[in-house]
């Protein structure tokens, strides 16, 4: 890919400025213009009986730790991004799964002594909650933040009629960017996603061979794409 063409990051911030800074590091334009936007939950917290909490996001780490001051508990994320999250809220004790949300079900299977609570989003990308009872984890769910859909601006709009990458973190954000370019087809564009199952919503409607997935669900697998 040129280094010249931009680079759309469309997560939610704060986390969209943080990519941007490392899409940046590596010579390219990053055009910061998110299809989601995060809303943190006025939510009631029962930490009782809780021996580990378990986080599927940052912006589940960040959200919780605005409603409680609870540090001493373990905690469970899915992947570095997460764990580092944990790590700079003050959690001591933080287990990464390196991977998705089947990853962290069988690290805190293997691990957890006890009830486990899971602090995320409203509508989450999975089940954990479900996938732990049914391997015989006693676990609980709250929701504290939701992911809200917004439009691009017109300027980004028009700025795919040439050669962009649209960095895709989410399925929610993929379904959103394929809403779009149902009315608004963007042959130039190429996607770049997080896991085979945020690129999904595209396939059918993107341009053939422009929608590629990262090997593993990390951002740095993510954005070594920028360079294939």
């Amino acid at each position: 890919m040129s280094a010249g063409a931009p680079v759309w990051i469309t997560r939610a911030r704060p986390g969209a400025l943080a990519t941007a800074e490392r899409v940046r590091g590596l010579g390219f334009e990053a055009l910061v213009d998110p299809l989601l936007a995060v809303e943190a939950l006025q939510a009631e917290l029962d930490l009782s009986h809780v021996t580990a909490l378990a986080f599927t996001s940052a912006n589940g780490v960040e959200a919780f730790a605005r409603l409680s001051d609870a540090r001493g508990v373990p905690v469970f994320a899915v992947g570095r991004a997460t764990a580092k999250a944990a790590q700079a809220e003050g959690f001591a004790s933080v287990s990464s799964a390196d991977g998705d949300v089947e990853d962290l079900c069988e690290l805190i299977a293997g691990g957890a002594s006890g009830p486990v609570l899971w602090a995320g989003a409203r509508e989450p990308a999975g089940d954990l909650v479900g996938m732990l009872r049914g391997r015989g984890v006693m676990a609980k769910g709250v929701a504290v933040y939701e992911t809200l859909e917004r439009a691009p601006s017109d300027e980004t709009l028009a700025r795919l009629k040439a050669p962009a990458t649209a960095l895709l973190h989410s399925p929610r954000a993929a379904r959103a960017l394929a809403a779009i370019l149902r009315e608004r087809p963007a042959s130039a564009l190429r996607f770049l996603c997080l896991s085979e199952a945020v690129a999904a919503p595209l396939r059918g409607i993107a341009e053939p061979g422009s929608v590629t997935f990262a090997p593993r669900p990390d951002e740095s697998a993510l954005l070594e794409l920028l360079n294939s």
